[in-house]
């Protein structure tokens, strides 16, 4: 078998047994995979591998996109929901005269937050105008209500089916959602403070925007070799499919340096957070949480840490009961209801809670049925299940399982979470599959993008996505020093698009 090189192989053959970062053979990369099998045959025997592939799973390359970057930053703008809901409470006190009809108003309501809850939220700015016809649902019940003054966060509402509201004062103990409107004959619009007034001065809503932002960190490592030992490199001699033959040369310690460098990118895009703006890490001198200029703080989002902030947290599913695991599991798809219309979704899970839901798939006597459609490996069973993805269907809703090695490994997450405290640990990660729309505030531009995606820093002079090279006297010398180093370095970023469609298991 021949070997082509440029896009199968990260070398190209020399003449001479030089050891340049052009001819250098690594055998953790992707596209060198099985090539030692076939060329060093020996390998496996010089050194037994006894806690396995000692890698963690690819979870980037099989759910993340890459995307080129060139700011310190990465801004983008999600937009709210299209609807209008809020919590709040009914009043206690009574409500004025209604300045339309002269008529007792019979309940007031104060407007406490968005139904997200969400942090920062202004009560007064709400978009419930006079005449809007709302529902108003509470511990006592539901009614349908027509608003008859708008003052800041205050409402004046009259309900159509009954003379009275009950006060519930508990702060968000009540939902308000907006379903319509209603106006009389030959009238106009009036005014948020209820006056009659010639001109459209009910106000249009515009519509709202979360902006979100990361930033990108950079990574280093490096591994060094005395030129007194480089004689631990090894030589292979191959041909090429264009009749070329050369050398090409692997360091064993040095691929393991490479390899645990690619797995600390991943663990990077996982578990990274923002520091506090009270925190001890240089640069962290601004609260992410509150600004957007985050080019000079420490840190980065990671997955976990944005689905914490933004996200869905669940305890369920357990594996201690089938039954209550199947409850647990529609509460989940519930939420995910509530949320959007994802309705395909990739699991990564560690072995535990992969066994519970096998066992709760299984009480069911439906494990793998019911019409999956695996829309995201190309409609293609067999394309899922050669990637390690068991996929079923729950309601609307396509899932695609797999046993995540970090959350597994002992020297990885697998042992954070042995030792983490109750509710601490991280036992697997829901992720829609497929893109939403965004404005990208960077490009200036709504545009598509998976959920989950890669940003990282490059422009037309520098490629950062993941650099290596070659320093020192051995080879090629470019310094004085007696060894060689090779360098690695990465600046990138994780963007979450649309945080509220994920789902953390702790």
């Amino acid at each position: 078998m021949s070997i082509t090189a440029g896009s199968l192989l990260n070398s190209v053959p020399a003449s001479q047994k030089q050891t340049l970062q052009s001819n250098y053979l690594d055998l953790a990369g992707t596209a060198n995979e099985g090539w030692a099998q076939q060329y060093l045959p020996d390998l496996m025997e010089k050194e037994a591998e006894v806690f396995g592939p000692r890698t963690i799973s690819g979870f980037l390359s099989q759910v993340g996109a890459e995307e080129a970057m060139t700011a310190d930053q990465v801004v983008w703008s999600e937009q709210s929901r299209l609807h209008l809901s809020y919590t709040g409470n009914v009043n206690s006190a009574t409500a004025g005269a209604d300045p339309g009809t002269g008529v007792s108003n019979i309940a007031q309501i104060t407007i406490e937050n968005d139904i997200d809850g969400t942090s920062g939220f202004t009560a007064a700015s709400h978009g419930i105008r006079v005449n809007d016809t709302i529902i108003v649902s509470n511990s006592d019940g539901v009614f349908k209500c027509l608003v008859a003054v708008v003052n800041g966060a205050v409402l004046d509402v009259l309900p159509y089916g009954q003379s009275a509201l009950s006060a519930n004062t508990t702060a968000d103990g009540t939902t308000i959602l907006v379903y319509g409107s209603e106006y009389g004959k030959a009238t106009n619009y009036v005014t948020a403070a209820g006056t009659t007034n010639t001109t459209d001065a009910r106000g249009a809503n515009e519509p709202s925007f979360k902006s979100f932002q990361n930033k990108p960190i950079i990574m280093k490592d490096y591994y060094e070799v005395s030129g007194s030992d480089a004689s631990r490199i090894g030589w292979v001699e191959v041909s090429t499919e264009l009749g070329q033959s050369g050398y090409l040369w692997y360091l064993k310690a040095e691929s393991d340096t490479r390899a645990r460098f690619n797995d600390y990118i991943e663990m990077s895009m996982l578990e990274s957070e923002f520091a506090a703006a009270a925190s001890e890490v240089p640069g962290a001198t601004i609260a992410p949480s509150s600004t957007l200029n985050t080019a000079n703080s420490a840190g980065t989002e990671g997955l976990f840490a944005a689905i914490e902030s933004r996200g869905n947290v669940t305890t369920g599913v357990t594996g201690v009961n089938a039954a209550t695991d199947l409850a647990e599991f529609d509460a989940i798809l519930a939420e995910f209801d509530k949320q959007g219309a994802i309705e395909e979704y990739m699991m990564f899970v560690n072995r535990s809670t992969s066994l519970a839901m096998d066992d709760m798939l299984a009480s069911m006597n439906s494990y793998g049925a019911g019409g999956t459609s695996y829309g995201v490996f190309n409609n293609s069973e067999d394309m899922a299940l050669n990637l390690g993805f068991s996929g079923f269907r729950r309601g609307s809703y396509d899932f695609y399982k797999s046993d995540f090695r970090y959350l597994n490994d002992k020297a990885t997450r697998g042992g954070i979470n042995t030792a983490a405290a109750a509710g601490a640990a991280i036992r697997g990660v829901m992720i829609p599959a497929g893109t939403s729309s965004v404005y990208d505030q960077t490009v200036g531009q709504s545009m598509k993008r998976p959920f989950l995606h890669v940003r990282y820093r490059a422009s037309q002079t520098d490629d950062r996505r993941m650099k290596s090279w070659v320093t020192g006297s051995v080879g090629a010398a470019t310094s004085a020093l007696d060894a060689m180093q090779l360098h690695f370095l990465t600046e990138r970023c994780l963007i979450t698009q649309g945080a509220n469609n994920f789902m953390l298991m702790k």
